[in-house]
């Protein structure tokens, strides 16, 4: 008989530099799902960059874009956030990603990329950004609800479920490893 792992919630911080830059969160699902959610809360009331976000297969494939839902966990999440709920997910590989609005996804694989991609780099200090302005900062934030394991490419030691989960899992995450992602 096969031992079911327990779902987690992780957070995962960090900075984006530039306008062009794109954070890809990792994570996975040993069984099908339920209740999964996935999102930013990084905009802060309009203290940081206006976020997008999109969710991948593991292999590079879009499954949605998302621009501005501040449903997915109402309270922490201020009005451009944004993220998904999926009432069901099938077991596998996910990439989460957040980019800079209004710097969305040009097809539909992850190799083909984003709208700012190949423009000069611009730190989010000195950026315009649309329909927000100059002078926003480049704190970001992503939560992961209902996953078995997540990585952050920034901070490979951030991997930790909060500690209320932490409690559910018992013994069995103790050797959670991580792996640091990087888009080429």
């Amino acid at each position: 008989m096969a031992a079911s792992s327990q779902a987690a919630l992780f957070n995962f911080t960090g900075d984006i530099e530039y306008h062009n830059d794109v954070v890809q969160i990792g994570f996975s699902l040993e069984e099908d799902a339920t209740d999964v959610r996935v999102w930013t809360d990084s905009f802060l009331s309009g203290a940081n960059f206006d976020p997008i976000t999109a969710l991948w297969t593991g292999d590079g494939m879009l499954i949605d874009e998302n621009d501005d839902n501040d449903g997915v966990n109402p309270g922490t999440q201020s009005r451009f956030d944004s993220g998904f709920t999926l009432s069901s997910l099938a077991a596998g590989d996910y990439i989460f990603t957040v980019a800079t609005y209004d710097n969305f996804v040009v097809g539909d694989t992850l190799d083909e990329g984003f709208a700012f991609d190949g423009q000069v780099p611009v730190t989010l200090a000195d950026w315009d950004q649309p329909a927000n302005g100059t002078g926003k900062g480049s704190y970001w934030s992503v939560w992961l609800d209902g996953v078995d394991d997540a990585s952050n490419p920034d901070d490979p030691t951030a991997s930790v479920p909060e500690p209320a989960s932490v409690a559910l899992l018992g013994l069995g995450l103790l050797g959670l490893g991580v792996r640091r992602l990087r888009r080429g």
